[in-house]
């Protein structure tokens, strides 16, 4: 329904966008949809970048005959195998018998436990290159962004790299598809939440994968979700760096769990008191209201975290007790920390916060608060104390 999107020269798009599918991976929320990435190139051969999810692919194969107009279809390049990016390919196999599959070791042993025997296929991890006829495409090995059988596709002659899910974002396409056509700004947290909730746990593949990136002319990046970047490539670039970096801006994120309240006011007269020393971003979440994802994007945004829980069966609060288990899981790095939280008749929330710094590392601007029922005048100032430190920590200087 978008009409001809050419990309470059002979390279088109033949993509599709999502909007009713409610959770990407059945658990990250798509409030703004998804894109699925897919691309065909013309020439004297022909050759199609990935598919699309089966739920968004109704007009795929119809699309992708009307641009071959009768020309077979040569080359099937699998960049990434998960089902979001490879539902029509049996479909493709049953249209396109001849179709020569181009993958590595890795996506040839998930293809089979897909579709059953790879027909015709092309080990693009030996260093395989393939010529189209004007366009020349060679391949990147990109393991663990983030499964194992990752790659890119270069093509030498458009300077353009398919780079899979790598330099991907959330969010379906209003009208623009190209950077040029839309403000990129718009994407941003979108962006971020995507990087920090699919690809963050492997940062270090993905330093590896820029640093093997180093010094090849890029003029567009075609990424499997997201915008087209062709205008401006380097910027997608310089944000997956600094992800991956862990760099963070100044600000903090405030994430309580309470069951009656007295544990989301402390978080307010804390969230106030970083305000009154200076921080302008501050971002204040109830756990148990914001999706997980969006916790961990305003983690990785921001240099300083406030947690503070309720104590819960002498423990945490369950979905405190979630929220950290997935920041450990992903790895993010060089944060900083304060704990504060409230209890009844036993402990228990900030005694697991506080294990749960020890386990990822992160530096502790002050001694943790806790407090039982409402704070007195000393927990206040304690509280006051945490803030200050906190804004003395993340405020550049």
């Amino acid at each position: 329904m978008f009409g001809k999107i050419q990309v470059s020269g002979k390279v088109f798009w033949t993509g599709a966008n999502d909007r009713r599918k409610a959770l990407f991976e059945n658990i990250w929320p798509l409030p703004e949809g998804v894109a699925y990435n897919s691309y065909l190139l013309l020439d004297e051969k022909t050759a199609l970048v990935d598919t699309v999810d089966f739920c968004a692919g109704k007009s795929f194969l119809e699309t992708v005959g009307e641009y071959l107009n009768g020309k077979t279809l040569d080359y099937l390049i699998i960049n990434h195998i998960e089902p979001d990016h490879s539902g029509e390919v049996a479909a493709l196999l049953k249209t396109y018998p001849e179709v020569k599959i181009v993958g590595n070791v890795h996506t040839k042993k998930i293809f089979e436990a897909y579709f059953g025997a790879v027909p015709n296929f092309v080990d693009a991890g030996k260093g395989e290159t393939i010529d189209l006829g004007e366009h020349r495409l060679s391949f990147i090995m990109t393991p663990w962004i983030h499964w194992p059988e990752t790659m890119m596709t270069y093509d030498a002659t458009s300077k353009i790299l398919f780079s899979g899910d790598a330099f991907g974002s959330f969010k379906a396409f209003n009208g623009g598809v190209f950077d040029d056509e839309v403000n990129p700004d718009d994407y941003r947290d979108e962006i971020l939440r995507y990087y920090s909730n699919i690809v963050g746990k492997y940062s270090g593949m993905v330093r590896k994968a820029i640093e093997k990136l180093s010094g090849t002319e890029i003029r567009c990046i075609c990424p499997t979700h997201g915008l087209i970047w062709r205008a401006d490539p380097q910027r997608i670039i310089d944000m997956y760096d600094g992800y991956s970096r862990y760099e963070a801006e100044e600000g903090v994120v405030v994430i309580f769990a309470s069951m009656y309240g007295n544990t989301e006011n402390v978080a307010d007269y804390i969230a106030r008191k970083i305000a009154e020393n200076g921080v302008k971003n501050i971002k204040v979440h109830d756990v148990s209201k914001t999706h997980v994802s969006y916790l961990i994007r305003d983690v990785w945004k921001y240099r300083g975290v406030v947690l503070g829980s309720c104590a819960y069966n002498s423990e945490m609060f369950p979905l405190m007790e979630q929220l950290c288990r997935e920041l450990e899981h992903a790895g993010v790095k060089n944060r900083k920390l304060g704990i504060f939280g409230t209890f009844s008749w036993s402990g228990g929330g900030v005694k697991n916060l506080l294990k749960f710094a020890e386990n990822i590392q992160w530096e502790q601007v002050a001694d943790a608060v806790e407090f039982k029922g409402m704070p007195s005048l000393e927990d206040c100032a304690r509280c006051d104390a945490m803030a200050l430190a906190m804004a003395q920590q993340v405020i550049d200087r």
